[in-house]
């Protein structure tokens, strides 16, 4: 099971993602603070739950952390659409609904998915799933 990001959490991790590269607590805070009032000791708590819950790396620089993500955005929104997707008890219609619900943008990049694809996705071809999802 994905847990859903908090939304502190999700504000880390999406600098994180978005940076794609290792990034100390000090990075995170002054990136957090152009948007609210943040403590270096409540980011510093937040990146070290991320770590501990899996869904970041850690390695030593000097006396600091450099933090980097175990895997994409792009993988982290996958397996929450597909753990959504799973809870339906009919499946079919449920993406039938989803299917409605996008813009022709997202269908035009479903279909570019799909092709990318291939009518049958081999098995052992998908990315590496978020923490929490084996």
């Amino acid at each position: 099971m994905v847990r859903q990001l908090g939304e502190l959490e999700n504000a880390v991790m999406t600098r994180v993602w978005r940076w794609n590269r290792p990034v100390t607590v000090r990075e995170v805070l002054l990136d957090l603070r152009t948007e609210r009032e943040i403590a270096y000791t409540t980011v510093m708590t937040v990146l070290d739950k991320l770590y501990r819950k899996g869904w970041l790396r850690r390695e030593r620089a000097g006396r600091a952390y450099l933090y980097a993500p175990v895997a994409t955005r792009e993988a982290y929104t996958a397996s929450l659409m597909n753990e959504a997707w799973s809870t339906s008890d009919n499946p079919a219609a449920a993406l039938v609904h989803f299917f409605g619900m996008m813009s022709a943008e997202q269908r035009a990049a479903l279909r570019d998915a799909l092709r990318v694809a291939g009518p049958d996705l081999p098995s052992g071809t998908e990315e590496t799933p978020p923490p929490g999802t084996r």
